[in-house]
């Protein structure tokens, strides 16, 4: 039917704007046959050229243009059999007055039919037909047809080939973009399409549709119209917005002018459609968002588009905080997903495919707030680290809250954002310090509570220290009172224990729930040492170091001195005792005071020929030295010469005179006490 109403429409087009000379040539659109009955030669005789030598008779022009590459024929049919009709083709790209040389001529003579057919081999001259043009997209001709016989019957203009002829319909340079129909395709396919509307009845505005359908081609119009009728005369356009139903049919043209020439045939040529209405309205209804007012903050983060307000999935959503700025469209929540709000309600504008809208309420509540409170918990110093406790942070009332789950961390950021979780929470070792407890109710809201943690420092007694005492002796320790509970190493559970001897002791002491253990030591006093003895004549000297001074001195256990020194001493076997400040058992070191030798006189009568001293021979270390006056040692008596010397230095007598010995040794005790005898000998040497 389109193609038939719009062959209809450029043949009538042809009728009516019909022109006879070249500058006034009629455009043909398309390829559509055309009819026309020439009546004269026109306003202008032209210089047809070529095998039309002769003037113009009955002659119409035509001009067109290529669209498509390919083979162009064309037939010029009589009306009347007896006609002759004439034609030359002038081109490509000529104008009126620069036309030249036919490319296509054709004076034949004969009645019928003529034109140009694909059999015919170019060039021919008075044949009845000529060879077909191979022609190019843009290229634009000259046709003029004359009837010889000078009748107005007229004659039909039919084309063929594979080429395709300009119209503002299939032109390339007029038509970019493709025109398109208004509209959805409809359910039923031999029905029209369906442009959608937002309530039934609805007031239209067609123009509306008129940029789609053009597409974004310029210099076309659309028209709009009830019926066919209309449609056909352009009677009775739809000019301005009216009530339209989902029932009737309604109809547009499409129609080119040419900007440089108003009065171009092809302005006349139209493109129809038709169309109907389809109800599209939609409905949206309110919904409800419930979130947690987490950590009582006031506030909670809404996800918008998880609110059920309409069924329609290609439907689009805009949020907005008031009905106000929905209907200003400002303040557009752009990430619904994450809509920060201390509650209220949120608006939706909800715009379906077809661009119909509907507006919905989203009321934002909270559900009820986890109620928490402050805890402290208390734990006992580790001993190994006193500043520390061992606690069980499960064991804090933060909250009454049925069915809560908790969870621990060690800051309050730690608990928001729930990092750095605390994964033993019933044995978590910590110092005096805070927790926080994340506390989620079974709606998933949670609040952080903070709890604080004491750790109870050791209790230790201010009057338990250690002690010195003698090895020998016993004391008692004294752990003070102010403690629940006592235990001892010993096993003692009493303030005190008694006849305690050297050595190490630990006592647990309870305040409260907890306990502290405190050592204790009792040392044994250093027991003084005598570092030497001297022994001058009768008098003895004893030297004693370590221990605790003050000494005293003794040589019965019974009389004690504080001088170190004895005097008046005759020659024999002596026990020293010393003691120090403690006054504990004293130590003893066995002395001889030797037979001192003052006189030798070495002459072999066996009477006080050598210093002998071999009697001490038991004695560690016992070493005779002989010093001369000057203090230079001239002879050592030890065991190799049986601790004896007898006037000789070297084999040789010793002039008479004075010298100095000593007798030294180290007594057989545990502590090897030096022992050192000093003295002079008169050495009497008789030649």
């Amino acid at each position: 039917m389109k193609k038939t109403l719009l062959i209809f429409l450029l043949i009538l087009s042809q009728v009516f704007s019909a022109q006879s000379d070249c500058p006034t040539a009629i455009t043909v659109c398309g390829n559509s046959g055309i009819s026309y009955q020439p009546s004269g030669p026109g306003s202008i005789l032209e210089d047809l050229g070529g095998c039309l030598v002769s003037d113009e008779h009955y002659s119409v022009w035509y001009t067109f243009s290529i669209a498509t590459a390919g083979t162009l024929t064309f037939t010029i049919d009589p009306n009347v059999f007896a006609d002759d009709y004439d034609f030359a083709v002038y081109g490509p790209n000529k104008t009126c007055g620069t036309l030249g040389a036919p490319i296509r001529c054709n004076y034949s003579g004969a009645d019928g039919p003529t034109g140009l057919n694909l059999t015919t081999v170019h060039p021919t001259v008075n044949n009845q037909w000529s060879g077909f043009m191979n022609v190019l997209p843009g290229e634009t001709y000259y046709l003029v047809i004359d009837n010889f016989s000078s009748t107005d019957n007229g004659f039909t203009l039919n084309w063929g080939g594979t080429a395709t002829l300009a119209s503002p319909f299939n032109d390339p340079s007029l038509i970019t973009n493709p025109f398109i129909t208004p509209g959805l395709p409809n359910a039923n396919p031999t029905e029209p399409n369906e442009v959608i509307v937002c309530s039934n009845p609805a007031i239209f505005n067609f123009s509306t549709l008129t940029p789609g359908i053009i597409n974004g081609n310029t210099n076309f119009t659309v028209s709009y119209h009830y019926n066919t009728n209309d449609l056909l005369t352009g009677n009775n356009p739809i000019t301005a917005p009216v009530a339209v139903n989902t029932t009737d049919t309604y109809y547009y043209s499409i129609t080119y002018t040419d900007p440089t020439n108003p009065n171009n045939p092809i302005n006349k040529c139209k493109q129809t459609g038709k169309f109907k209405f389809k109800d599209g309205s939609i409905t949206a209804t309110d919904a409800t968002l419930t979130e947690c007012n987490n950590n009582n903050e006031g506030t909670a983060v809404f996800n918008l588009t998880t609110a059920n307000v309409i069924n329609i999935p290609t439907a689009t959503k805009k949020y907005y905080p008031s009905m106000f700025d929905l209907n200003a469209g400002t303040n557009e929540i752009t990430n619904p997903y994450q809509y920060l709000s201390a509650g209220g309600s949120a608006f939706v504008l909800v715009t379906s495919q077809f661009g119909c809208t509907d507006v919905a309420e989203i009321k934002l509540n909270f559900y009820p707030v986890v109620v928490v409170t402050e805890a402290t918990l208390r734990a006992c110093f580790i001993e190994a680290n006193p500043s520390t406790g061992l606690f069980n942070l499960t064991n804090a009332n933060v909250t009454s809250l049925t069915g809560a789950v908790k969870k621990y961390y060690p800051s309050a950021t730690d608990a928001v954002n729930q990092t750095n979780e605390i994964l033993n929470p019933t044995t978590y070792i910590a110092p005096n310090g805070v927790v926080y407890v994340r506390v989620v109710s079974g709606d998933g809201c949670y609040t952080v509570a903070k709890v604080t943690l004491v750790v109870i420092p050791p209790v230790y007694s201010t009057v338990l220290i250690d002690k010195v005492i003698c090895i020998e002796d016993r004391t008692t320790l004294d752990a003070g009172p102010g403690f629940t509970a006592y235990e001892w190493s010993t096993g003692a559970t009493t303030q005190t224990i008694s006849n305690v001897g050297v050595g190490t002791y630990w006592v647990k002491l309870t305040t409260g729930d907890c306990t502290a253990i405190q050592n204790v030591k009792v040392y044994a006093t250093e027991q003084p040492v005598v570092s030497n003895v001297e022994i001058t004549n009768n008098s003895i000297t004893v030297n004693a170091i370590g221990g605790t001074p003050a000494y005293q001195y003794s040589l019965d256990n019974v009389n004690w001195q504080d001088s170190n020194v004895f005097t008046g001493l005759t020659r024999g076997d002596y026990t020293v005792y010393v003691k120090d400040s403690y006054d504990c058992n004293p130590i003893e070191v066995n002395v001889v005071l030797p037979n001192i030798i003052n006189v030798i006189t070495p002459n072999g009568d066996g009477i006080n020929d050598a210093i002998d001293y071999s009697a001490l021979a038991s004695k560690t270390n016992l070493v005779l030295t002989i010093f001369d006056r000057y203090g230079t040692k001239i002879h050592q008596a030890d065991k190799s010469n049986n601790y004896t010397w007898n006037g000789t230095v070297a084999g040789k007598k010793i002039p008479t005179g004075t010298y100095w010995y000593s007798v030294t040794w180290n007594e057989n005790n545990k502590n090897k006490t030096p022992i050192k005898f000093s003295g002079w000998v008169m050495v009497k040497n008789r030649d």
